[in-house]
């Protein structure tokens, strides 16, 4: 590596110095609690679909499977028509967490790629996000299946 003079040494803190002064300073506090608020009425948004569903006759344990296909499908909408970017700009990671966040991870690459075309844009980049989560969640509930069935098969359970 070349030899840095001292001139160019101070150059070079005096530039990190003015780099850390206008990086900005986040809000931590401010954005775990839009993030609470958010993620919370993104949730109290499904209870309420939930307690519709079941108040105009849709049997609780079929209102529970209709449920989370809804908030898919209205999380995939709203990304489609551009309204969740917006929402999660405001409402941070609270709008990952619920199943919203991923119909938009499905989504919004899709939407992004469409361009290069079907196969190739749109198949293979809406599980560039999505992927890893259903390959470990199907993996772990797989693993805890197993150990389930051998804790029962052996008298534990």
């Amino acid at each position: 590596m070349a030899d840095i003079s001292k001139k160019e040494e101070k150059i070079l803190n005096q530039f990190q110095d003015l780099s850390k002064q206008a990086k900005p300073k986040p809000k931590y506090l401010k954005n775990i609690l839009l993030a609470f608020i958010v993620g919370g009425i993104i949730c109290t948004i499904g209870q309420f679909i939930l307690n519709m569903l079941i108040k105009y006759g849709v049997p609780e344990d079929a209102a529970k499977k209709w449920l989370p296909i809804i908030m898919v499908f209205l999380g995939a909408l709203l990304t489609g028509l551009g309204v969740y970017d917006k929402i999660a700009n405001f409402g941070g990671a609270g709008t990952v967490v619920p199943i919203t966040g991923f119909a938009n991870a499905m989504v919004a690459p899709a939407i992004e790629f469409k361009k290069e075309g079907f196969v190739f844009g749109v198949a293979a980049k809406m599980f560039t996000i999505a992927g890893p989560v259903l390959v470990y969640g199907i993996g772990t509930s797989v693993l805890v299946g197993l150990v389930y069935y051998l804790l029962k098969l052996f008298g534990f359970i």
